[in-house]
């Protein structure tokens, strides 16, 4: 009985022992790929005489700008836009032709091979980084949402804004009134990712937190694809709460959802090849015309067949 007890508590101190050495091995492999990212020298760095910039108007120009995430394989060719201050401006086409790398370098994520970009008639290289990307509010196709508080998850927006204005940012947001209905209101515990909510839901708070940070220049990018007619319109009158008064560039797959932008760019193989408002468009019965008429007639399509 005394062998059996001895082994047995042995056996159980290595199985410890053991799982405590697993444990540690994959937190010291965590904390190199930590460091690895903390030592990684970034690709765009502020130049020398660039300035800082505490507010913008949200003028944007692109004048010839061409780039290619590698130099032998053009993306973009000789863009070229003028986006006034609170201006809405849509980028459509079909997929992998340059739209989200547009607004990938707006955001100064990368440096043009060609052309220049201005923000207020100053080029973004001479502006600070850090200081244009405050100015900058993305809401994405895929919100990400952290463990912890709904509350806590919106004010991310902006982390000094008090509770109050919190609240005001998801009124506007429209997710007020899901998040009453949620047991716990605003001190809802969330999963990350938040996987206890549904895709409306995380996109109606990443909304309120684009709200709350209050941005210059707004980037929506595929941000209602992922949703249902009913939650998009729900969520289309969110965005336009948030996007009165900003200069705001939306990349849209579904072309209904862009029909009151002040300008529409085509985009197809790099290139700008139509400019015009959705009316002026389909009268010019050219590419936009094509996407806009397949598009309508899939949806009418799949009415009929739910309807059936």
């Amino acid at each position: 009985m005394l062998a059996a007890y001895v082994t047995a508590s042995l056996f159980t101190y290595w199985q410890a022992y053991v799982m405590a050495g697993t444990a540690q091995q994959a937190a010291i492999a965590g904390a190199e790929r930590v460091f690895q990212i903390i030592d990684e020298v970034p690709e765009v760095v502020d130049a020398p005489d660039a300035v800082s910039l505490t507010e913008l108007k949200g003028e944007v120009v692109f004048e010839g700008v061409s780039f290619g995430y590698d130099k032998a394989v053009p993306v973009l060719k000789d863009v070229n836009l003028h986006a006034q201050p609170g201006q809405i401006v849509a980028l459509v086409g079909p997929t992998g032709v340059g739209k989200t790398t547009i607004v990938n370098l707006l955001t100064h994520f990368y440096d043009i091979d060609a052309g220049q970009i201005l923000i207020d008639g100053r080029s973004i290289r001479q502006i600070k980084k850090h200081d244009l990307r405050r100015q900058l509010g993305i809401v994405l196709q895929d919100t990400y949402l952290f463990a912890g508080t709904l509350l806590e998850n919106i004010r991310y927006g902006r982390l000094d804004a008090s509770d109050e204005e919190v609240m005001a940012a998801a009124r506007l947001a429209n997710a007020d009134q899901f998040i009453h209905r949620l047991p716990q209101g605003y001190q809802t515990p969330l999963s990350e990712r938040g996987s206890n909510l549904s895709q409306g839901q995380r996109q109606l708070l990443a909304i309120a937190r684009a709200i709350l940070a209050n941005p210059t220049i707004l980037i929506l990018d595929e941000a209602t694809s992922s949703v249902d007619t009913r939650t998009e319109k729900h969520i289309q009158e969110a965005m336009l709460n948030l996007m009165h008064g900003r200069t705001s560039f939306v990349i849209a797959h579904r072309l209904s959802t862009i029909r009151d932008a002040d300008q529409i760019l085509v985009i197809n193989h790099g290139q700008v090849i139509e400019r015009d408002t959705h009316e002026e468009l389909l009268a010019h019965g050219g590419f936009y015309h094509q996407l806009f008429t397949s598009q309508f007639r899939a949806t009418r399509r799949q009415v009929a067949e739910v309807a059936s």
